[in-house]
C-alpha cells in the first residue's frame, strides 16, 4: 500500500500512543482526581465558624503564637477572610503543610482545616507532578512528565486531522459526532474514540499546551518572547524553596520571627489599595526587609483579581503595589497558563470542562490500545493462516 501522508500520520499517532498511553492515562485519572479542589476543602471547612458580637480581633502576632505552640511547627503563612465569622487560616511545616483554622477574636485553635481532605489532594498533586517522587528525583519526574506532555500534545494535534471526516457530508459528519449504537468491536471503540476526540480536542489542547508552558522553560521563555518581552530571570530551584521556606532550614519545633504587621494597618492598607477584596494572604519569611501580601478579591482562581502589595520594613516608604494589570503581556499569558491548565480561571464551569477533558483522555488512550491490540490480533491471525491456504502462484490472480 502507498504510504500517503494521512497514512504516515496514522502510524506515527498510533505508535506514539502505544509508547505514551499509560503514562498519560495515569496523568489524565489523577488530574481529573484534582477538579473542584478548593470546592471541597471549602465544603469539609463548612461548620468552621466563628461570631464576631463586636468583639476585638486579636493581633497577629498572637495568632501566630498559639499557631505554632499547637503545632510544634514553623508557620509559613497566614490568610484573613474579609468575612468576620471566617476563622484566620494558618499554615504550618512543609511537606505536608498543616492548616489550622483559629478563632480571630480569642485566638483559639479551632482545629485543622480538612486534613483528610487536603492529605488526599497533596498526594494526588504529588503523583500528578512528580508521579510521588521525592526530593532531587522531582527534577527527573518532572523532565519525564514533560516528555510525555509533548507525547500528548502531538497525539492531540494529529488526532484533530485523524478524526475529521474525509467527507463533509451529513452522513460522514453524524459518524464522526455522534456515538452509534449497536456496534461492537473494533467498530465500536473506532466511534468512541472519534467522537470522544473530536468533542474533547479543544479543551486537550489547552490543557497539554499550558502543561508543555509550565514543564519546559524554553517553552515558558518562548511565550514571553512571542509577545516581545523579554523571559524573567530563572532562580535555583533550591534557592527558590529556600527563599520561600524563609532562607535557612529551621528544625521541627523551631518558630519563625518572622515581621508580622499590624492587624489594623494591615486591613487599612488592603482597603485603601484594593477595595472589595475578600482574602488577605501574608507570606512569612524571618528577617526579610519586605512584608509580601496577596490580596484576593476572588475565590482563588482568577489571576487578574489577584494583587501583590510590598511593605519595606526598613523605612517608611508607600507600599508598592503589583496589579495583574501592570504585568506585561507575557507575564499575563504565563500566569494565566496556570490557571487554565487547571480550569480554576473559568470557575466551576472551568473545571467541570476539565474535568471532562481529562475523562475524555482516559477514553481516547483505552478506546486507542483496544484499536491498537485488535489491529495486532488481525495481523497475527491473518500470518499465522496464510501458510495454510493451499493457493497455486501459478494460478491467475483473477482466480485465486
Amino acid at each position: 500500500m502507498a504510504i500517503t501522508p494521512r497514512r504516515a500520520l496514522f502510524w506515527l499517532h498510533l505508535t506514539a500512543g502505544v509508547i505514551a498511553g499509560t503514562v498519560i492515562l495515569f496523568l489524565s485519572i489523577t488530574g481529573a482526581f484534582l477538579a473542584y479542589e478548593r470546592q471541597m476543602i471549602a465544603w469539609a471547612d463548612r461548620a468552621q465558624h466563628v461570631s464576631a458580637n463586636d468583639r476585638r480581633p486579636e493581633a497577629l502576632s498572637a495568632l501566630l503564637a498559639s499557631a505554632q505552640g499547637y503545632a510544634h511547627a514553623q508557620a509559613t503563612a497566614i490568610a484573613i477572610h474579609s468575612d468576620p465569622t471566617a476563622p484566620v487560616e494558618i499554615t504550618v511545616g512543609r511537606e505536608p503543610a498543616r492548616v489550622l483554622l483559629l478563632d480571630p477574636y480569642s485566638a483559639a485553635v479551632l482545629g485543622e482545616s480538612a486534613p483528610r481532605t487536603r492529605s488526599f489532594f497533596t498526594q494526588v498533586t504529588a503523583l500528578h507532578r512528580w508521579f510521588g517522587m521525592q526530593g532531587a528525583n522531582r527534577a527527573t519526574a518532572r523532565a519525564i512528565k514533560g516528555a510525555f506532555t509533548l507525547s500528548m500534545l502531538f497525539l492531540v494535534c494529529s488526532g484533530i486531522i485523524l478524526w475529521m471526516p474525509r467527507k463533509w457530508t451529513r452522513q460522514h459528519v453524524s459518524k464522526s459526532l455522534l456515538f452509534r449504537r449497536r456496534l461492537q468491536g473494533r467498530a465500536r471503540d473506532w466511534n468512541w474514540h472519534n467522537v470522544i476526540g473530536i468533542w474533547v480536542a479543544v479543551p486537550l489542547f489547552i490543557i497539554t499546551i499550558t502543561g508543555v508552558i509550565m514543564a519546559y522553560p524554553w517553552a515558558n521563555d518562548l511565550l514571553y518572547r512571542l509577545t516581545g518581552n523579554p523571559p524573567p530571570p530563572r532562580q535555583n530551584e533550591n534557592a527558590g524553596r529556600d527563599m520561600r521556606a524563609g532562607g535557612q532550614r529551621h528544625g521541627h519545633g523551631d518558630k519563625v520571627t518572622a515581621t508580622v504587621p499590624d492587624r489594623e494597618a494591615l486591613l487599612g492598607i488592603a482597603n485603601e489599595q484594593v477595595p472589595g477584596w475578600r482574602t488577605i494572604t501574608l507570606r512569612l519569611t524571618p528577617d526579610a526587609k519586605t512584608t509580601v501580601l496577596q490580596v484576593d478579591r476572588g475565590d482563588g482562581g482568577r489571576p487578574d483579581l489577584r494583587t501583590q502589595v510590598t511593605l519595606d520594613n526598613t523605612s517608611s516608604l508607600p507600599p508598592r503595589i503589583e496589579s495583574f494589570s501592570s504585568f506585561n503581556l507575557g507575564r499575563q499569558l504565563r500566569v494565566w497558563a496556570r490557571f487554565t491548565h487547571t480550569g480554576e480561571a473559568g470557575g466551576v464551569v472551568g473545571e467541570t470542562i476539565a474535568l471532562i477533558a481529562s475523562l475524555g483522555a482516559a477514553a481516547l488512550m483505552l478506546t486507542g490500545f483496544s484499536l491498537a491490540i485488535r489491529r495486532l490480533r488481525f495481523r497475527l491471525n491473518r500470518k499465522s493462516t496464510k501458510p495454510l491456504l493451499n493457493v497455486d502462484e501459478n494460478q491467475p490472480l483473477q482466480a485465486r
